[in-house]
């Protein structure tokens, strides 16, 4: 069906992602924002992905491992926007861990990256 996972679609469904994010919610690929991006926002990259194989058959399932970081120009913030991106996404993929946790020095944003395990039906 897919070959990656639907983000940006999920966290725009989302009534408390929006609420933090706006209506077009600040959702970016690539583990990048454009230069210039304004927080609250949120960048999101596969960090692996592997088909499940078998012997019969072309694999039906992908598992993609994700990565999800959240940014915001409060700790309080950035807690906020992190809790609703794990709401929104959890329901359709297994949060396997909180991978960063830092306020970075070059921008001044704190950043909470969240990992999932998503398993996707071809």
């Amino acid at each position: 069906m897919a070959l990656l996972p639907p983000v940006f679609q999920l966290l725009k469904a989302a009534a408390p992602v929006t609420a933090l994010l706006g209506a077009t919610p600040k959702v970016y690929r690539h583990g990048q924002a454009p230069q210039g991006t304004l927080a609250p926002y949120v960048v999101w990259q596969l960090v692996g992905a592997d088909p499940q194989n078998n012997l019969s058959d072309v694999p039906k399932t992908d598992h993609d491992a994700l990565q999800v970081d959240c940014y915001h120009t409060t700790d309080g913030g950035v807690e906020q926007l992190a809790e609703a991106v794990r709401n929104a996404i959890e329901p359709t993929a297994h949060l396997t861990g909180i991978v960063i946790d830092e306020k970075e020095p070059a921008t001044g944003l704190y950043r909470l990256g969240l990992q999932f395990d998503w398993w996707l039906s071809r």
